[in-house]
């Protein structure tokens, strides 16, 4: 998952991109699959055409301010394009619920191993619905907390720190792991995403290269791309064999160890039979010496 922020002037040819259209409607000739898109949450005058909505963002937020922020997110190819939507569409109601103006959209382009590679653009704006009805101009000023029906929309998520912003990106890749994977589950599928950092999750191996799309079609760079995964399938393989037969020797030394002590408790009951063996053979002897001495009394008298 990739979080992004749009500035001033980039908001509408952005949703241009993630809906496929205009300059970017070309895109779909080439075998690429725009599989859903949707749109919600907009001021009466945007309801029934977003476009209008990111333009105007882009001609009346502040200069330095922000007119979206996006989640970037690939999608398992293990869950089919329905239950993709499905996914996409909790996380739209649990991540942006009423409250922030918002287009979506699934893409599902060619994968450089010729397989699929789904995934989606969910952009939002951060002023959030009040019920105030507001034209464009109106919309993206300053927030008036006295008077909020002559301000702006307010605007969430400013004045905080990095570190806070931080925490919260992280909180939200730990919410889209649960949630993915509780999806996986519910498909029947047993694979899981994980989020975390190769370093993280304890494998050494450096990280697959992202390529981008001009970069994805060259068969060079494809040819690279199976190289590494054939590389990283065979380190996998060796390291398996390694610890196979890791575990092997010490099964081996396991059971000769138990065999060492099997051996050792016979050995002592054995010697323990012997000495009691000994001990009786002596008690006979005695006795019979005892038997013998008055056999011979008798025999004198």
């Amino acid at each position: 998952m990739k979080i992004k922020t749009g500035g001033v002037g980039k908001a509408a040819p952005h949703a241009e991109y993630i809906a496929r259209e205009g300059e970017y409607a070309k895109r779909l000739e080439s075998g690429e699959k725009l599989e859903y898109t949707e749109h919600g949450n907009m001021p009466a005058w945007a309801q029934h055409n977003p476009a209008e909505f990111w333009k105007a963002a882009d001609l009346f937020e502040r200069k330095n301010g922000s007119t979206y922020r996006e989640f970037e997110i690939a999608l398992p190819r293990e869950l089919d394009e329905q239950q993709r939507i499905e996914l996409l569409k909790d996380w739209v109601k649990q991540e942006i619920g009423d409250k922030h103006p918002y287009s979506l959209a699934i893409h599902n382009p060619k994968a450089m191993d010729g397989g699929e590679q789904p995934h989606a653009h969910l952009m939002f704006n951060e002023r959030r619905r009040d019920g105030i009805a507001r034209d464009p101009d109106q919309y993206f000023k300053r927030y008036n907390s006295k008077h909020p029906e002559r301000g702006g929309a307010q605007k969430l998520n400013t004045g905080k720190d990095h570190a806070t912003r931080k925490q919260e990106i992280k909180e939200i890749r730990n919410r889209w792991e649960t949630m993915c994977n509780q999806h996986l589950e519910r498909a029947g599928q047993s694979i899981r995403v994980n989020l975390k950092s190769l370093k993280d999750q304890g494998i050494n191996r450096p990280p697959e290269r992202k390529y981008l799309p001009s970069e994805a079609r060259d068969p060079q760079k494809r040819a690279e791309l199976t190289a590494f995964r054939h590389s990283h399938k065979n380190a996998q393989n060796r390291a398996t064999a390694t610890i196979d037969t890791k575990i092997g020797i010490d099964t081996t030394l396991a059971r000769f160890e138990a065999y060492k002590r099997k051996q050792s408790e016979l050995e002592q009951q054995h010697k323990a039979a012997e000495v009691e063996k000994g001990r009786k053979k002596r008690e006979t002897a005695q006795t019979e010496q005892k038997n013998d001495k008055f056999s011979d009394r008798g025999m004198s008298r």
